[in-house]
């Protein structure tokens, strides 16, 4: 049996999601995160050296990952399900979103998260506005325009069906969920795009998802 290691409001709720989907056992154990600081607990620390989630245990092999997690148990318990064919124009579709949602959708959002967090972390009052500025700048510079290209992408994607990966739904959505549902929160380029939204609702109405939510409990982008 699968035993996943599972964080409260984090991207693991994606693995949880997708054993759902595919009705396989599995084990949750889950982990608070600090109050103060929002970080994982030194409990993942034994489970992987780097104390993160998701990691999960299978038949006694340690992998840590979401995007290898995913992979690994498509590839070993999938029995063909939730991806495209090998060798056509959705599979390449399918593989470019497994590596894209980590790979490119993730990044800017974790950099929006921490420039946030600088404006408003404790400073000296004449602190402020150098901080103000320093997070304007890299917003301005880089930020906001690789969003803005990074969002308009996927809800043009998205205008060719209620799926990323074809007319069917697959892995590919599940690993995308996780930025889709943030950047509604976070990401103005996202707030206005045409399909996003829809697209999340689609997500959020599938019963496997809410089940997976029942298991995993306290997720802020449900």
């Amino acid at each position: 049996m699968i035993t996943v290691h599972h964080l409260e409001n984090s991207r693991s709720q994606r693995i949880l999601w997708l054993l759902e989907e595919l009705g396989l056992p599995y084990e949750v154990k889950r982990y608070e995160r600090d109050k103060k600081t929002s970080l994982a607990p030194k409990e993942l620390l034994k489970i992987h050296p780097l104390g993160k989630s998701p990691v999960i245990v299978d038949d006694g092999a340690v992998i840590a990952e979401t995007g290898a997690i995913i992979e690994h148990i498509i590839e070993t318990h999938g029995a063909g399900r939730l991806v495209p064919s090998k060798g056509t124009p959705d599979y390449r579709r399918y593989k470019y979103w497994i590596h894209a949602a980590e790979g490119s959708y993730m990044p800017p959002l974790v950099m929006a998260l921490f420039l946030n967090r600088m404006e408003t972390a404790p400073m000296p009052f004449f602190a402020r506005p150098v901080a103000r500025k320093l997070t304007q700048a890299v917003r301005d510079g880089y930020l906001t325009h690789t969003t803005k290209a990074l969002f308009d992408y996927l809800d043009a994607e998205l205008a060719r069906g209620d799926f990323l990966a074809g007319k069917d739904f697959s892995a590919a959505d599940i690993i995308m969920s996780f930025p889709a549902e943030a950047s509604l929160q976070r990401v103005d380029a996202a707030k206005t795009a045409k399909n996003l939204k829809a697209y999340v609702d689609r997500l959020h109405a599938r019963p496997a998802y809410k089940r997976a939510l029942e298991k995993g409990g306290p997720y802020a982008y449900a």
